[in-house]
């Protein structure tokens, strides 16, 4: 299928230069696959979340709640297996020393985690910590 170049608009002086497909007769210019990235987008970013929950619950016990998935997504913060292996212990050692409620800070990363489910309620990144005061919680883990 052969495309010829046709200016589809003009800005001032300069032209906006697009491909029309002969068949279709629809310019496909820039902005014409929005939708198309959009999806796939979309569709990524649930796949990595449905990742992030079996992963997580199935390879360690660790649970995330959906707020926590949809924080850490929007946050860009994504965790190893090794660290989730970390995160685990921590877990584990605040729940012997009789822990409810955990934060949890790795690296540039805190986690708020209800040790008694076994589910991080939430995470943060550095810029999100800033000026944060962190209620109801009976223990910090540090690793």
């Amino acid at each position: 299928m052969a495309a010829d170049i046709k200016p589809i608009g003009s800005v001032g002086a300069a032209s906006i230069v697009g491909a029309v497909d002969k068949n279709a007769n629809t310019p496909k210019g820039p902005g014409a696959f929005g939708a198309e990235f959009n999806g796939i987008l979309k569709s990524k970013v649930v796949d990595a979340q449905d990742e992030l929950k079996t992963s997580a619950a199935g390879g360690n016990g660790i649970k995330f709640s959906q707020h926590a998935i949809e924080r850490m997504t929007s946050r860009g913060i994504n965790f190893k297996p090794d660290e989730l292996l970390k995160l685990n212990d921590a877990v584990e050692k605040a729940a012997q020393k009789g822990s409810r409620e955990s934060l949890v800070l790795m690296g540039d990363n805190a986690l708020i985690v209800s040790v008694k489910n076994r589910t991080v309620i939430t995470a943060m990144d550095k810029e999100a910590m800033k000026e944060n005061v962190f209620t109801n919680i009976d223990s910090t883990v540090i690793l």
